[in-house]
């Protein structure tokens, strides 16, 4: 159905044919298997980035593949209407490994951005009474929420935000990871306050230690939510299910996507208790092809296979050891992160160069900022697999300062 040709070939139609939202793709990928893709021109890459954190198992896992197929022969869409039974199974298995109280719901999306724009009207109902007195989201510089207009009312960088204004109104941004800002932010007109336990686009920056108790304590003193956004972070990429669980709170709200489809569009808001969970009434928000039988099968069974095959352990363990080595590196100056959600900063500003040297050596690496390099691969990634790139890294280095 769609032919046969070269990656330049590829490119051509793209640009003639596709919105420049995303600017040119470096490459045009027609095949994946585990942490392996291959191009329009029969070069393999080792997949580092994952489709930002989503293929969790990797690509064209057999299982999720299996599952995919099966259910689409069986049922593939029915409206919101009515329900089905993978349905209701990846929402009582969300419930349980994110260890929900009772009372608490799940409302599915097809994205991370869908998520917390549910998540956004989340807050919007929570005003504290007839007074509508609590009108202010606190969301934190460097956020990344994503790109419709509630979600980027809550995203913080500039210019994603400029070509859309005005924003829907209400939320403020204050520094990252300052406990005293949060504390002067946090009153009775907050009706929720948004946080990444780790920011990914920002560069992969962890919330200090401490800083989720005290947003938990603060939200909770004034009635205002605590919302998580674990659109990267949850489903494994940590090493846990959540990446906020070491923090011992419990929020009002957690968004997923990514990497809970394996690869296959989903996304969910949690709302923790009865409470939160009855702030949405029927009729106030909907979706056409959220929670449909076929993503929801696929969720159960990246989930099934995150838990079979032991991948939280080989992802908090393949992290370490990257982050480890990536730290002596010549030219590391700063390696974060936690699992195989990594960060690390060079000595100087050509991570966009790395991302291409890295291309022409067969890796796929990120940029979110000029001196940074972002690592999100599949969870399955072994310690093999990631030494061909910290051999390779040197070279990848030197090539792209060279190349200045």
């Amino acid at each position: 159905m769609t032919g046969i040709g070269s990656g330049s070939e590829w490119l051509a139609r793209y640009s003639s044919s596709l919105m420049g939202v995303f600017g040119t793709p470096q490459r045009v990928l027609v095949r994946g298997a585990g942490c392996l893709v291959w191009d329009a021109d029969g070069k393999e890459y080792l997949d580092l980035l994952g489709g930002i954190a989503v293929n969790a198992l990797g690509h064209a896992n057999p299982f999720v593949t299996s599952v995919i197929s099966s259910q689409l022969a069986t049922l593939g869409h029915v409206s919101n209407f009515f329900t089905s039974p993978t349905q209701i199974a990846l929402a009582e298995k969300l419930l349980a490994i994110t260890d929900a109280p009772a009372g608490s719901k799940v409302f599915f999306t097809n994205s991370g951005t869908e998520a917390n724009e549910a998540a956004f009207k989340l807050a919007r109902r929570n005003t504290g009474g007839s007074g509508a007195k609590r009108t202010k989201i606190i969301a934190l510089e460097g956020a990344f929420h994503g790109r419709t207009m509630g979600a980027l009312a809550l995203t913080a960088k500039e210019a994603y935000r400029t070509p859309f204004e005005p924003l829907p109104a209400g939320v403020v941004h204050i520094p990252f990871g300052d406990v005293e800002a949060l504390k002067d932010a946090v009153d009775e007109t907050v009706a929720a306050v948004f946080l990444e336990p780790i920011q990914g686009e920002a560069g992969v920056r962890p919330l200090p230690p401490g800083y989720l108790r005290a947003a938990r304590e603060l939200t909770a003193r004034v009635g205002a939510l605590l919302i998580l956004d674990e659109v990267q972070t949850g489903m494994g990429r940590t090493g846990k299910w959540l990446a906020s669980e070491d923090a011992g709170i419990m929020p009002d709200a957690v968004t997923l996507a990514k990497g809970l489809g394996g690869g296959f569009p989903i996304g969910a808001l949690i709302t923790y208790g009865p409470e939160t969970s009855s702030l949405l009434a029927a009729g106030q928000h909907g979706t056409t092809f959220g929670g449909n039988p076929v993503a929801t099968a696929a969720a159960l069974a990246t989930l099934h296979a995150i838990e079979s095959q032991h991948v939280l352990a080989n992802a908090s363990a393949v992290g370490e050891h990257l982050r480890s080595a990536l730290a002596v590196l010549p030219g590391v100056t700063e390696v974060r992160g936690e699992g195989l959600l990594i960060g690390f900063d060079l000595d100087a500003d050509v991570a966009p160069a790395v991302v291409q040297a890295g291309l022409d050596a067969g890796f796929i690496v990120n940029s979110p900022g000029p001196r940074t390099i972002r690592l999100a691969p599949p969870l399955v990634l072994t310690t093999a697999q990631a030494d061909t790139f910290l051999d390779a890294f040197p070279a990848i280095l030197q090539a792209a300062k060279d190349a200045q």
